[in-house]
């Protein structure tokens, strides 16, 4: 790649909080960033150079995002791989990571055949179309046990808990659509690993402890607050997972440390992750940064932490959907080392990812506690 002025161009679907932040990191690296969303003045659109409406399967508008730029990326796993294919081959704009990778991820059935194919620990798990076929796979799995719809599910929609035979029926009719489940895991903790492949090489952010409550992500604790034994076991699934996917980019690795300090793969993000917000803050490269460089092919940065780090998202605390205004950040701009991230949301409702809080220090005693504190000082009410 070659800096000039204006700089190169990466052209990324989707135009949420991640393109948000990709907008922030292209920057300082002499990129310019070119987003297509669907909805009009995405929150991208104050930190990119232009935004393209259009849905994010929609032919015309990708193809017009591949024609405008150098490289082509996504942020959403809603992109079409077929699609993004095509227009990349048709312009010779490069996209990454590759549209087979997006495949496999898209379909989290797929995705587990593929990863336990290689070698790679997952849970247990059987296909799913009928009642009969969950009363069958329960009965080898057990209850209870996680029916996730194959496509389409994030933040815990599309997932549901299936606690004994009286559940079959409707947990299938819930879900709608072809489904897996999973045996339910016995697990210590959850972990994440940010995985990165760039155009000669590989590497890894620091293991994440990720904290979930009602299946969305409330905060990460980094360094987790595992076993180095453990850390590295994580650290060794993520390379594997790595060896799998094809095309460069930033992968968030989600896993389950077992109460036998087993690891076990959960899901995979082919693009940034909220479980690796804090390497804003927390590494001397952030996720984000490094996805542009790995999709740009320039050399990958350091990875290393430079402080323990928490990050906590800031949801959304109201009952009826409505305008968006944050109200007690004060809280957080007047402490040290505190760092406040707004996704400019124009509107808010229960559980929306609206921010997140970052809070380092020299030490992990009490961060956790403190970045809670902070994160309750908020609300939309």
């Amino acid at each position: 790649m070659t800096l000039t002025s204006p700089g190169p161009t990466v052209g990324v679907v989707g135009g949420g909080q991640l393109g948000r932040m990709l907008g922030e990191a292209a920057a300082p690296l002499g990129l310019e960033l070119l987003v297509t969303d669907p909805t009009p003045d995405c929150p991208a659109t104050p930190v990119v150079r232009d935004q393209i409406v259009g849905d994010f399967d929609d032919e015309a508008t990708l193809r017009e995002l591949a024609e405008r730029a150098d490289y082509l990326t996504f942020e959403i796993e809603l992109a079409d791989p077929d699609v993004l294919e095509r227009v990349a081959e048709e312009t010779g704009t490069p996209v990454h990571p590759a549209p087979e990778t997006l495949r496999t991820i898209q379909d989290k059935l797929v995705q587990k055949r593929r990863l336990s194919n290689a070698g790679v620990p997952v849970p247990e798990f059987r296909a799913v179309d009928t009642a009969a076929d969950l009363r069958e796979a329960c009965e080898e799995l057990g209850y209870p046990a996680m029916l996730k719809a194959r496509t389409g599910g994030y933040d815990g929609r599309g997932n549901i808990r299936v606690e004994g035979p009286e559940d079959v029926e409707d947990a299938v009719d819930d879900i709608a659509g072809p489904a897996m489940v999973e045996e339910m895991v016995d697990f210590e903790r959850e972990l994440a690993v940010m995985g990165c492949r760039g155009a000669d090489e590989r590497d890894t952010f620091p293991v994440t402890e990720t904290i979930h409550r009602e299946e969305i992500l409330r905060e990460s604790v980094a360094p987790a607050r595992a076993s180095k034994a453990v850390r590295e076991r994580a650290r060794d699934v993520a390379h594997d997972v790595l060896d799998v996917m094809d095309g460069r980019g930033v992968f968030g690795i989600e896993l389950f440390e077992t109460t036998d300090g087993a690891i076990l793969l959960n899901e995979i993000a082919p693009r940034p992750h909220n479980s690796g917000h804090w390497t804003i803050e927390g590494c001397h490269t952030s996720q984000f940064e490094q996805h542009l460089r790995a999709v740009t092919g320039q050399p990958l940065g350091s990875t290393d932490q430079r402080f323990p780090t928490v990050s906590t998202n800031i949801l959304g605390d109201v009952s009826e959907r409505q305008s968006a205004a944050l109200r007690g950040e004060d809280g957080i701009l007047e402490t040290p080392r505190a760092h406040l991230h707004w996704y400019g949301k124009r509107e808010v409702y229960n559980l929306r990812k609206m921010g997140h809080v970052t809070l380092t220090a020299d030490d992990r005693d009490g961060l956790l506690a403190d970045a809670r504190d902070l994160r309750d000082g908020l609300t939309f009410e």
